[in-house]
C-alpha cells in the first residue's frame, strides 16, 4: 500500500508545478509521498484509523472538506490528509488550510509548505479553487483545540468564510467528522500573554505526546450550498449554508460517536 500510495501521489495527482518540482505555494509531491509513507505505522498502528464515506469526495473539480477540530497541535489534520491520500481514487491532495501564525514558524512553515498547507488569506484559498483543487478547511480554527476536554466534540467558533468561497466556485462541501483527537491529546490549559510567532496563546497538554486512541473518520454526503455564485455576495445567505454545514457535521460527529459506543459496548 505504501509503495502504491507513493507512486500515486507523484505520478497521479494533479499538480501544478511553477518550476523545479514546486508549485506556487511550495509543495513538492515527492516530499509529501514520502511523509505519507513515514506515517504509514502512525496511522495504521498507533491510531488505528478507520474510515468511512471517503467515496463521497468528488474525484476532480473544486471542492472543500469541512471537519471538526481538537488536539494540541494538528495531528487530526495529518491524519485526515494521509486518509484522503490513501483512499481517493484518482489521488487527490488536500491543500490544508492553515491559520495565519503558521507561517511564521521556523522550519515547521516550510515543512508543512512542501506537503501541501497553504497559509489561510482569501487570496490563497481562491487561487485554489479557481485550479479546481481540493482544500480542507477547521473553521473552529484555533478555538477547537482550546476547548476544555469537558466540551469535546461540541462546535466552538464556527467562521464562514469557507460557505462564501464554496457559493463562489461552486465547489461542493464535504462535512467530516473526527473521532478520537478530542480524547488523544486533550488541553490541560493555556498561556494566552504568551504569543510564540503570533499564536494567540501557547498551549500545554495534559499528556507529553498524544495518546493512542482509535481513530474514526466519517465522510458526509456532499453539499452545494446556494442557488448560484450569486448567492455569496449576500452575507445572510452565506451564513444559512454555513449553519447548514455546521449542523450536518454535529449530526455526523453525533452518530459517529454512538456508532463507537456500540463497537466498544
Amino acid at each position: 500500500m505504501a509503495s502504491t500510495t507513493f507512486k500515486r501521489i507523484v505520478h497521479e495527482a494533479p499538480f501544478f508545478d511553477e518550476g523545479y518540482g514546486f508549485d506556487v505555494f511550495g509543495l513538492h509531491p515527492r516530499s509529501l509521498a514520502a511523509s505519507v509513507a513515514a506515517a504509514r505505522p502512525i496511522y495504521e498502528s498507533y491510531f488505528r484509523v478507520d474510515s468511512v464515506g471517503a467515496g463521497a469526495i468528488p474525484r476532480e473539480g473544486p471542492a472543500i472538506l469541512v471537519a471538526n477540530h481538537a488536539g494540541v497541535l494538528p495531528v487530526d489534520s495529518a491524519m485526515l490528509c494521509v486518509d484522503v491520500l490513501r483512499r481517493t481514487e484518482p489521488a487527490r491532495i488536500p491543500r490544508a488550510i492553515a491559520d495565519h501564525f503558521v507561517p511564521r514558524l521556523p522550519l515547521v512553515s516550510t515543512l508543512f509548505a512542501r506537503l501541501g498547507v497553504v497559509n489561510g488569506t482569501p487570496a490563497n484559498v481562491r487561487c485554489l479553487l479557481e485550479r479546481g483543487e481540493l482544500i480542507a478547511i477547521w473553521p473552529e480554527g484555533v478555538t477547537g483545540p482550546a476547548k476544555r476536554f469537558a466540551d469535546r466534540y461540541r462546535i466552538q467558533c464556527w467562521r464562514v468564510g469557507f460557505a462564501e468561497l464554496a457559493i463562489r466556485y461552486r465547489a461542493p462541501v464535504v462535512p467530516v467528522a473526527i473521532i478520537g483527537a478530542e480524547e488523544s491529546w486533550p488541553l490541560l490549559t493555556k498561556l494566552r500573554g504568551t504569543h510564540v510567532f503570533g499564536s494567540p496563546y501557547l498551549p500545554i497538554p495534559a499528556s507529553p505526546i498524544p495518546l493512542p486512541t482509535h481513530y474514526h473518520l466519517r465522510y458526509g454526503m456532499p453539499h452545494v450550498l446556494g442557488r448560484d455564485a450569486n448567492d455569496a455576495n449576500d452575507p445572510d445567505l452565506v451564513a444559512s449554508a454555513a449553519l447548514e454545514v455546521r449542523r450536518a457535521l454535529e449530526r455526523l460527529i453525533d452518530d459517529a460517536r454512538r456508532e463507537r459506543r456500540g463497537v466498544f459496548r
